[in-house]
């Protein structure tokens, strides 16, 4: 029994070497421009290993997507429970959003701008969770507009613009090359409370 254990253990470590290995090349080459060789050469194992632990390159992309997407939303959505009044949830819905952006700006990239290459059925439950994010978002900035806090024409584009301003982050942002993440934060969080026109 111990035998066994121990088996599913390193399976589980092999599977989560993987997904990094492919992370890390799908952030530097692109999905497309990655072979299963690149991936087992970057976790240090044999090209055979990728299919003993996933059925595709694509399944390591929807993974990753899934988690990167699941991870979000938790950090959107526990940040939003932490306050009652909208600008306050904003603030930090937005502050862990823009993090996340930062701090995992490859994995970030890969998770943004590689969707495209997912099956229909990966696909749609990525788009799934990104919908979900956006209500979250959104449903902070009508209430809002309802109790006089913001002031903005339309809650449903001002969600969207706060959000793709974040996502944008993971394609320019290079931590050699760039502001402080601290910076980062500050601005976009005060840009977002901007676009929806506080008002007080």
């Amino acid at each position: 029994m111990q035998e066994v254990s121990q088996a599913r253990a390193r399976g589980v470590d092999t599977r989560e070497r993987l997904l990094s290995a492919a992370g890390e090349a799908f952030a530097s080459r692109g999905f497309h421009a990655t072979t299963t060789r690149d991936i087992a050469a970057t976790a240090g194992m044999s090209p055979a290993a990728v299919y003993v632990h996933h059925q595709s390159k694509e399944e390591l992309l929807y993974l990753i997507a899934l988690e990167g997407h699941q991870q979000t939303l938790a950090l959107v959505t526990r940040a939003i429970s932490e306050h009652t009044e909208p600008a306050e949830q904003l603030r930090t819905a937005v502050r862990a959003y823009v993090t996340f952006h930062v701090e995992e700006h490859a994995i970030a990239r890969v998770i943004n701008y590689e969707l495209v290459s997912l099956t229909d059925e990966h696909r749609r439950e990525i788009d799934a969770l990104r919908r979900a994010i956006r209500h979250k978002v959104q449903s902070v900035v009508v209430r809002g507009v309802a109790d006089g806090s913001f002031d903005t024409p339309d809650p449903k584009m001002a969600a969207m613009a706060i959000l793709s301003l974040g996502i944008d982050i993971a394609r320019w942002h290079r931590v050699e090359a760039s502001w402080p993440a601290r910076r980062i934060v500050a601005f976009y969080t005060d840009l977002a409370l901007r676009i929806v026109g506080r008002t007080s």
